[in-house]
């Protein structure tokens, strides 16, 4: 039976996540899922994330997934520990469900010099705390300072494929202004939401010398390798046909045509009901 890795997204964005992860382990097979019918995810309360995060897991299991990547940072924030402590324990224990923010934290002390972060994120993410939480958790002993910047505009020109355009240049300029004038010392901007990478040429227009922008997909997917080799009992269940099957709550028309921009390659996908 086909054990595949499950990769879910509220919309196009965890498609940055997903084509990491295949450039480094090529050989699984994957499905991903985007709920695009109800994205953004990133102005929902934390209830509605749950239940919409909990059914696209449920759907995921349901196709044989075994481990599944939330690569959405909302939902990461606010679905993942309840999924973890609640659901997993009375589904199947044996089942897996990781995140994107754990691994993006873990990785910031080999990427800060002086101690000063950047988040630059939904308006979910950053009500959720969940960076400042992880990061103070995580490398409590090293002091660090973190600020938040809400970037709401971003994932909306990203997903109307407005990248090119004054008004992204507008919107991007105008949140790094303010998030580097809240702390002109940040020397390490974390780009925690998986849209933003779609952004990063515009982003790098406006990002002083000195200070390093992380991507969350090649940090993810290292961080997945590593998980694997830790872990081989799960390891051994993920099925190897370096297949990638694409599904969508919305019209796969619409779906297809963006996440080739996002996965830089042809997409065919099918609808599903969550």
């Amino acid at each position: 039976m086909s054990c595949p890795i499950g990769v879910f997204d509220s919309g196009y964005g965890g498609l940055t996540i997903l084509k990491d992860i295949v450039k480094e382990m090529p050989e699984y097979d994957y499905i991903y899922l985007g709920d695009n019918a109800r994205t953004p995810y990133g102005t929902r309360s934390f209830d509605v994330v749950y239940k919409y995060t909990q059914e696209a897991v449920l759907k995921l299991f349901g196709m044989g997934c075994k481990l599944v990547i939330l690569a959405c940072n909302t939902a990461s924030a606010k679905a993942l520990r309840t999924i973890q402590q609640v659901d997993l324990p009375q589904i199947d224990p044996q089942r897996r469900v990781l995140g994107v923010i754990r691994p993006s934290v873990e990785a910031v002390a080999d990427f800060t010099g002086n101690g000063h972060i950047g988040i630059l994120a939904t308006s979910g993410t950053v009500a959720s705390e969940s960076y400042l939480l992880e990061i103070a958790k995580i490398h409590s002993e090293k002091g660090f300072l973190v600020t938040q910047q809400a970037c709401p505009m971003w994932v909306p020109i990203v997903e109307n494929n407005e990248m090119n355009s004054p008004g992204a240049a507008f919107f991007v300029q105008k949140y790094i202004d303010t998030i580097l004038q809240a702390d002109s010392q940040i020397d390490t901007l974390v780009l925690a939401c998986t849209h933003y990478p779609l952004l990063r040429s515009v982003i790098d227009r406006f990002i002083p010398e000195g200070i390093t922008v992380i991507q969350q997909g090649e940090i993810v997917a290292r961080s997945l390798k590593d998980y694997l080799c830790r872990h081989p009992e799960m390891e051994r269940e993920l099925s190897r046909g370096g297949q990638i099957e694409f599904l969508t709550t919305e019209k796969g028309g619409m779906f297809d045509k963006m996440a080739a921009l996002f996965m830089q390659a042809e997409v065919t996908s099918r609808h599903v009901e969550l």
